[in-house]
């Protein structure tokens, strides 16, 4: 793949280095490529949300939007979710003092149009298939090891209608495709999660822990969730590869597959997937995965989608056989979020980057199982979600 010579843009007051526009135009177009692919990537250590758009004449940045209470101050947005009728989206603020908060936007101007404020360190959401009501897992990376929770959040008002506690670090925020369940990893206590859209209550949970798997209904039992003896968090949110002979998973994400029938976990720690049935809540396997498996995205067409965080790369798995199709290389380290393309075309990839790197948004064909374009945003690249395909733009 060839790339142009980097060069500097200032786009919104913020000077962005090295953006790559890949020299794809031709062989894309070659190949039927005549649409836009659009996508938001939020930037947390730079308090941005930038809005990629990919098609025929490359990928690039559309536009760049701040976020956050205070230009000095960080706020660290982190998760991000579009409605379905795309006419809003949601941006999660993880620092807050004490606590976060998701801000609304409307995609018409890029205005802020509501607000909530939630638990400690809100991070991954989802929302509802009718768009009524956000699913935002309270990370609480920095308070103490105790049983975080899920808040609902009513997004016609921006009202946090209900918050269920759950297990200690939630991470992952994932509805089944049938809007009736709701699926959130809790990375200290080994725990998958289930909670009822139903009757807003956590309905079932499941232990991950290689040799010691098991399930139960109802709320997780308070045992599960002592660390009295612990002291501190995991330190780089799951860049620590395990030591020797450690069993455990350390879930850090959870998706569905197409229909709803399979959840599957990714144990960021063992580097693997783990496959439970969702109706008899039961492991049906374990599937190797690339080192410190991270996020979760499932193609219609019966694919999985990998971001190694340890990698640095993504995987792209068959789940009918369970074989890993590619282990594709990122061009930065800390690989962070993924979103397939509605049309199971492409992967969007965010990429943390280290230090003063740039983050990264890379794009993955997956026909062709390559990267065919990346393009350099703010600092630490996290959450991604996919806003919508239209006629290609001419230049």
């Amino acid at each position: 793949m060839f790339f142009l010579k980097p060069i500097d843009m200032n786009i919104s007051g913020f000077l962005i280095t090295g953006i790559l526009v890949s020299l794809i135009g031709s062989a894309l177009a070659q190949k039927g490529l005549d649409q836009d692919y659009l996508v938001y990537v939020l930037s947390e250590a730079a308090d941005k949300i930038t809005l990629i758009r990919f098609g025929p004449s490359g990928a690039m940045i559309e536009r760049e939007i701040n976020t956050g209470l205070l230009e000095p101050d960080i706020d660290g947005p982190h998760g991000i979710a579009l409605s379905p009728d795309k006419k809003n989206y949601y941006v999660s603020l993880g620092h807050g003092r004490p606590f976060g908060a998701v801000w609304k936007y409307s995609t018409a101007d890029e205005k802020v149009v509501g607000k909530v404020t939630l638990g400690n360190f809100p991070a991954s959401m989802d929302i509802s298939p009718d768009g009524n009501l956000l699913y935002v897992v309270n990370f609480n990376l920095h308070g103490d090891l105790v049983p975080s929770s899920v808040s609902i959040v009513l997004t016609s008002d921006m009202l946090e209608i209900k918050r269920i506690e759950t297990c200690t670090m939630p991470h992952g925020s994932r509805l089944n495709p049938q809007g009736t369940k709701h699926y959130s990893a809790c990375m200290m206590d080994e725990m998958l999660v289930e909670i009822d859209t139903g009757s807003l209550q956590v309905s079932r949970y499941f232990s991950l822990t290689r040799g010691k798997e098991s399930g139960g209904s109802g709320p997780v039992p308070k045992a599960v969730s002592d660390h009295s003896g612990h002291s501190g968090h995991p330190d780089g949110h799951g860049l620590e590869p395990p030591k020797t002979g450690d069993p455990t998973c350390s879930p850090t994400w959870a998706n569905t597959s197409a229909d709803g029938s399979m959840v599957y976990v990714a144990c960021n720690k063992s580097s693997e997937i783990v496959e439970l049935d969702a109706k008899n809540w039961k492991v049906t396997r374990r599937i190797e995965a690339g080192p410190g498996a991270y996020n979760l995205a499932v193609t219609k067409g019966g694919r999985l989608v990998v971001t190694n965080k340890r990698g640095p790369s993504v995987s792209v798995f068959e789940l009918q056989s369970g074989k890993e199709l590619a282990r594709i290389p990122t061009r930065h380290k800390v690989v962070h979020g993924v979103v397939v393309s509605p049309d199971d075309r492409f992967a969007f990839i965010s990429v943390e980057g280290i230090g003063s790197e740039p983050g990264t948004v890379e794009i993955i064909d997956l026909a062709q199982l390559k990267t065919v374009a990346v393009v350099d945003v703010a600092q630490q690249a996290a959450g991604i979600d996919f806003f919508k395909i239209e006629p290609a733009k001419q230049n």
